[in-house]
């Protein structure tokens, strides 16, 4: 079914297809039923089959949308971190284990050509899978409510219902080791299935120019994979890939020692947030 879907999309790649609308709808519907149907148990397998397939679903599946060009760009910026973030985490060799906490909470890195070292965060959290998607995806303004690491998050646009583009400062680091940093990172979340995808990488945005005092880092591909897990679904398989550049003159080996914990850090915020999130839902339900 997967060949004969993929040349349903390749066709509209050919001149005299482009102007087909049914054709196009046809080719995303079947598409998504694809990959529908491959999200089911096996994380990796179906990352895997994605990192093949899915650069068809951006370069040659188009909608009639109505965005405009910028929006469009911001759209396709999304997916190219997503689909960069699917290639890293498909490859399963060449990582290196950095810590692994009490708990079991690991964390991972490699260094890629082009990229440098990215981090890998594997965890198991006891939520449903939907609730850590509102909580990072719905309330995302909230974050720096609940992780030190960041002071406020701000959302600049939205594009959709699964791009967005926001500002990031940065909390202060124990000593001030790292001074002020902020980004501005174009956003995108997909579903397929039961996983969830969000990934992000550094843009530009003309609401939020570079500001005096404060580093522009740079970020992504980054993405946080959630799954809910195989022998319990009321919990979740909880990945994050962090690949940042903090610019300025900081020693690498700090930098490494900041992100790894920096990714421990945030497992443990964002369960304490759940459970106060679960804390005052009985305490209005009483």
């Amino acid at each position: 079914m997967l060949p004969a879907t993929f040349k349903l999309c390749a066709g509209i790649s050919y001149r005299h297809m482009r102007n087909m609308t049914g054709l196009r709808k046809n080719a995303l519907v079947a598409f998504h039923h694809e990959l529908s149907r491959l999200a089911g148990p096996g994380p990796t397998n179906w990352i895997n089959h994605v990192r093949r397939r899915s650069s068809l679903l951006s370069s040659r599946i188009k909608e009639e949308t109505g965005y405009s060009e910028e929006e469009m760009s911001y759209v396709k910026q999304g997916e190219n971190a997503l689909q960069k973030a699917i290639n890293i985490l498909g490859e399963q060799d060449g990582w290196t284990t950095e810590t692994v906490a009490a708990n079991g909470d690991k964390v991972l890195s490699k260094v890629l050509p082009d990229i440098g070292k990215v981090f890998k965060l594997e965890v198991m959290l006891e939520q449903h899978s939907d609730n850590l998607y509102e909580e990072l995806v719905g309330n995302i303004e909230q974050m720096g409510e609940w992780n030190p690491n960041v002071k406020q998050v701000k959302i600049l646009q939205k594009i959709g219902k699964d791009t967005m583009v926001t500002h990031e400062m940065s909390g202060e680091t124990p000593g001030n080791v790292v001074g002020p940093r902020d980004f501005v990172s174009v956003r995108c979340v997909k579903r397929r299935g039961s996983a969830c995808f969000l990934a992000g990488m550094s843009t530009q945005h003309p609401k939020m120019p570079e500001q005096r005092g404060v580093v522009r880092a740079e970020n992504g591909p980054t993405c946080i994979v959630m799954k809910p897990c195989a022998e319990d679904p009321n919990k979740t398989q909880f990945t994050w890939l962090l690949s940042l550049d903090l610019k300025g003159w900081i020693p690498k080996t700090i930098i490494n020692k900041v992100l790894s914990q920096t990714q421990v850090d945030f497992a443990n915020h964002l369960r304490q947030r759940m459970a106060n999130n679960v804390s005052m839902e009985m305490a209005h339900a009483c």
